[in-house]
């Protein structure tokens, strides 16, 4: 049996069940009733004639058949909202949906404020922030515009290079003051410092560069990236910052700056087909322009 290519609707159930994993949390995402979704899901898995989901004591789990439909479903709904953004304005206006994606840090941290003066100039754009540290596909239009901290290599994709974000260890200054400072890196292995919980790309580059970072040498160990900055400015210990960041509080002071630096090639990218769009062009060309900014601010002496 095949599917009615045009029920997207119950598509959109199972994709809202396969992400919060219960009928009910499913309902209040989509903004409909419980039965309305039980009822689109069942008459999926009657076209389909495969069972998507088991019932558990957590909620429904599910069936491989689900989790192998649901890079299809998510890719359909990528699209679907692209499809939204693309019309919710004329595409020679100034107006209407953008849709950004940008790492944790960079998104909470560094975007908003630059976001803020492009809304000042053009109230009439709408802004959609997605913060991962996971590259979102331009090409499947997961987002309109990403600020990326690797060079795109993928077709298609129109990119500008803003320049290097350089990252730095800081601590705050009262935490110094209490327990002194690092003359080398070779001494920071009797300090609290501050880094990812597991093994991740991060320490993998570290480690690159001749810094043998160990996850037992962290006395304050999170993946999450914000949660590191928030543990730095709390006086935790010390840890890795992006410098431009690091010199908007004063109270956070460089440690080992001529030791230890490390750049991140940053890139303003999006597909090329959203160039005739003048809402993604304007908002593209402002994220060049504050980010480029924004870059320098980092690597200025100081």
């Amino acid at each position: 049996m095949s599917i009615n290519p045009l029920d997207w609707e119950s598509q959109r159930a199972f994709l809202a069940v396969l992400r919060e994993g219960s009928l009910s949390a499913a309902a209040r995402s989509l903004d409909i009733a419980q039965p309305t979704v039980r009822r689109r899901l069942e008459a999926l898995e009657r076209s389909i004639g495969v069972a998507l989901f088991t019932r558990s004591p957590s909620g429904l789990t599910p069936t491989d058949a689900a989790r192998e439909l649901g890079t299809h479903a998510e890719t359909m709904a990528a699209a679907a909202e692209a499809f939204a953004r693309a019309a919710s304005a004329d595409i020679h206006a100034v107006s209407g949906t953008v849709r950004i994606t940008a790492s944790d840090v960079m998104g909470a941290e560094v975007l908003p404020a630059v976001l803020a003066d492009l809304h000042d100039a053009q109230p009439g754009l709408v802004f959609e922030l997605s913060l991962t540290n996971r590259n979102e596909d331009l090409l499947r239009h997961e987002a309109d515009i990403a600020v990326r901290m690797v060079r795109p290599t993928q077709a298609s994709i129109v990119a500008t290079r803003v320049g290097v974000v350089e990252l730095g260890f800081f601590a705050k200054a009262a935490y110094l003051k209490k327990h002194g400072t690092p003359a080398r890196l070779d001494d920071l292995d009797r300090f609290a410092l501050i880094g990812p919980d597991r093994e991740t790309a991060d320490l993998r580059a570290l480690r690159a560069l001749g810094l043998d970072l160990k996850r037992a040498m962290f006395s304050c160990r999170t993946d999450n990236q914000l949660a590191q900055l928030g543990a730095i400015r709390a006086g935790l210990g010390i840890g890795i910052c992006q410098k431009a960041l690091a010199r908007r509080d004063p109270s956070l002071v460089p440690v080992l700056a001529k030791e230890f630096c490390y750049e991140l090639e940053t890139w303003v990218t999006m597909h090329e087909d959203l160039r005739r769009m003048r809402r993604v062009r304007a908002t593209f060309a402002h994220l060049v322009t504050a980010l480029t900014a924004y870059c320098n601010a980092g690597s200025a002496p100081g």
